[in-house]
Order: C-alpha cells, then structure tokens, then sequence
C-alpha cells in the first residue's frame, strides 16, 4: 500500500482502504491456520507549532501509520506490528504473528471478545472536524497567545506557546466479520509563562483542548488565564504540617476519579494488585455521589461507538449511590475474573462525575472555597506516590491557603497524604466548576480530610 495523504476530503476513502487491506490480512491470516484474527490499522497527520518571545521554535509535521495484528491459534496468541503499509510489511507481521502464536502457551483467557457483542449501530458522535490551518496561521495564532500573556504586569518571560491541529482515522476488524471505522480530530492551544518578584520566579501555564477549532477560548481568555494562574504563584510559601480539608481544582480532581479507574480495572482486578479488590457492590463513595459513563456524548473527548475489541459500548453507573457498581472490563479479564466485558478494553470513554453534595446542592468554585473555609486548595501535584495496590497517596503539591473561603496566600513546598479508600469516603463535595479539556468530566473535589506535611 502505497503512502497515504489524510485530508478532509479523502478521509472517507481512507478509512475504506485501511478495511480493506484489514480484512484481506484477516482472510490470510485464516488460510495460515488461525482460528481467530484481529487487526487494528491506524494513519495520525498533524502540524505542532511552538513560538517563544515572537519567534519561532519549531514546526512539525506529522504522518504516522500503524498496522497491529494478532492471531488465535487456538487459544495461542501471537502479536506482531508494523508503522510500514508495504505489502511485504504487512505479509512479514502476519508471519511474525503467526510465528510467536505457535510457540506460546495456551491461556484459557485469550481470544476474540463473544460475536454477540460486537457493535452494530455506529451513530455520527460529532469528532471530525479537521481545522483549516497552514504553517504560518498556526505561528501567528501562537505568537497573538503569547502576546495576551506577557502583556500582564509582572510577566518577565515566557516558556513558549503551542498550536496543535490533529486528525486520526483508525479502523479495527477481526474474524467475526466485525469492521468498526473511527475518525476523529484533536486540537490543542497551551501557554507556559513565568514570573518574578523580590521572592522568587513562579511558572504556570493554562491550555485548551477541543474536538473542533470554533469550540477554543479565545487567544486573549487563554493568554490572560495563563497570565492570572502565572502571577497568583508569586510569593508562595510553606505550611506548618497540620490535618485539614483539602480542594482539589477541577484539573487535579480528574486524577483522582483516574486512580479510581486504575483500581478497578480488569488488569489490577486479576492480578489482585487492587486496593478496591472485592469491592464490587459495596459503598465506597457518600450515598449522593453518582459517577456514570457516557461513551456517546457528541464531541466527546473519549466517545466512541465501541471499544478496543469492536464490543458495543454503552451508558452505564460506575458509582451509584456511592456503591461501585461495576468494574471495567475487557474481555481478557473478564475471563480471567469469571465476568463479562463491559465495553471498557482500551479504557473508559467519557466519565461523568455529578456534581453534589451531602446537603443536595451542587457549588460553583466560588461555593466550594466556601465550603472549603479554612484549608487547602491544590492546584498543582508532582511525584508519583500512589499505589493502587495499597491505596497510599503521598504526592508533592502547590496551591493556596483559605481562611473562611477566601485564598490568602500561595503555597508551596507541601505534601499531601492520606489513603484513597478514605479520601474517596471523605468527599464532602463535587462541584459544578467541570473541566471539559478531558474525557474525565468532574469539577473542583473537597476531601474532608488530608494531612499536609510542610516546615
């Protein structure tokens, strides 16, 4: 197969193609002895631009191309891939393939997902919308970002601007006769900036994240927020350790809903390497608080007819009434914990946390610093000191103190700690302050109770 060129108009014609050549490896690779096939087929184009004090870092271009097969040998599997389209390519991954699957062990958990789960009705979720940029739009639309930001009394340097345009096609087909066709854009706008006073420097950034280019802030709002989150760090310091409430703004909440996904997850499940094992059916969340998943939501970060082995998703609780209601499952582990798939192999797909409380009213950020009263906001996390095994939570943060729902002063140089089975127990709040930028839809999250380690 010869190179391939995405573009608007072609895009359709593409996705026709990658079926075909799916298919016919699939055919072939039954004639080679294989009971069962898959292929995953992939072409990314997309122009990154970086601009630094007006001018100009980087541009690239970007044309990738991925062919992932894998053959069933009974319940042998064997797996090969390959970024080259050629056909020698192709027919070298498909012996490479079939290769491994005669020399592995069987596992009784292997296999295609069950037929009757494929999908079967693919409604337009509203993802394609390639963005009409050139090379130097995207650098001046970069350099009009940057501009917004340093304009800001007390910005004394910038770490950079980015435009990012992307479009995907991706086709997945296997021996059920299963063929699923994907495209979908993802652009991005970001701004890293710095600031200084007789204390120190403090860095920040703010960026945007869409589907479609008319749906971006625009370069003023996002120049500005970087610009008010880059000054707001100036003249940050350290805490007395102490036990307190602890906010975490609605960009940070979403990681904690992901340890949550991490924990009961097929793979962590079966390798018994969760601190949520065994939990299935039991409160684990306040009574109020519903999480649900929305694979079909249009323009959805993570929307998708169906998953990573052609399984059919759909709306389903995670957490209702604070009860987990299901795991997420591919059909691997499923297996393996003697369930079913529930549509999640590859991951989630749009997770929506409902804003609430124990009182039944749902806050704006205002309202939750207002519930927060006397505490910690964390707008910053770094390190990585979460198991999911144990659920132990120790990370380096930044943020701000609040008195009586007011900030008073940045604050750095902390640690937060506490365990995520408590952590999930105590939130006392979700609000209605949602980050769109993610396919983990929560506001701003206040946990009852955390220990902040300082001076």
């Amino acid at each position: 197969m010869s190179e391939v060129v995405v573009s608007r108009d072609s895009s359709t014609s593409e996705l026709d193609r990658l079926a075909e050549l799916a298919e016919d490896v699939i055919r072939r690779a039954r004639a080679a002895g294989a009971s069962q096939a898959e292929v995953a087929a992939t072409i990314d184009t997309g122009l990154s631009v970086n601009v630094r004090l007006g001018e100009v870092e980087t541009v690239e271009h970007t044309r990738d191309r991925g062919f992932g097969l894998t053959v069933y040998f009974g319940q042998r599997k064997g797996s090969a891939s390959t970024a080259d389209l050629h056909p020698d390519s192709i027919q070298a991954t498909l012996d490479q393939a079939c290769a491994i699957a005669r020399h592995t062990e069987a596992d009784s958990a292997a296999g295609l997902a069950d037929a009757a789960r494929m999908a079967s009705v693919f409604p337009d979720l509203d993802l394609w919308h390639p963005w009409d940029i050139d090379t130097t739009q995207a650098i001046e639309l970069g350099i009009a970002i940057e501009d917004a930001g340093r304009a800001h009394a007390g910005i004394s340097n910038s770490d950079g601007a980015s435009v990012q345009a992307g479009q995907g096609l991706s086709v997945y087909a296997n021996s059920h006769g299963f063929v699923g066709r994907e495209r979908g854009t993802r652009h991005a706008l970001s701004l890293a900036l710095i600031a200084g006073d007789e204390d120190g420097m403090q860095r920040d950034y703010w960026y945007d994240s869409v589907r479609a280019a008319e749906d971006f802030i625009s370069p003023k709002a996002l120049g500005d927020k970087a610009a008010e989150r880059t000054l707001a760090r100036l003249g940050a310091r350290g805490l007395s350790t102490r036990q307190c409430p602890v906010l975490f703004a609605p960009e940070l909440a979403r990681g904690l809903i992901g340890h949550l996904l991490g924990a009961v997850s097929g793979g962590s499940l079966y390798r018994r390497a969760s601190f949520l094992l065994d939990h299935l059916g039991q409160v684990v969340m306040p009574a109020w608080l519903n999480i649900d998943e929305r694979p079909h939501l249009p323009r959805g970060q993570g929307s998708a007819v169906f998953d990573a082995e052609g399984v059919a998703t759909r709306d389903s609780a995670l957490i209702e009434g604070g009860v987990l209601a299901r795991y997420m499952l591919g059909s691997y582990s499923a297996r393996k914990l003697g369930m079913e798939s529930t549509g999640n192999a590859g991951g989630v797909h749009n997770l929506v946390v409902a804003p609430g409380a124990g009182d039944g009213e749902a806050s704006d950020f205002a309202g939750m610093l207002r519930r927060l009263g006397t505490g910690l906001l964390v707008t910053e996390v770094m390190g990585q000191g979460v198991s999911i095994v144990t659920g132990d939570y120790s990370r380096g943060a930044a943020g701000f103190w609040v008195e009586h729902g007011r900030i008073v002063h940045p604050v750095e140089g902390v640690t937060i700690a506490a365990n995520l089975r408590d952590m999930f127990a105590g939130i006392v709040a979700v609000g209605s302050d949602v980050d769109p930028r993610s396919h983990v839809m929560t506001g701003s999250i206040l946990l009852q109770q955390m220990t902040v380690a300082g001076e």
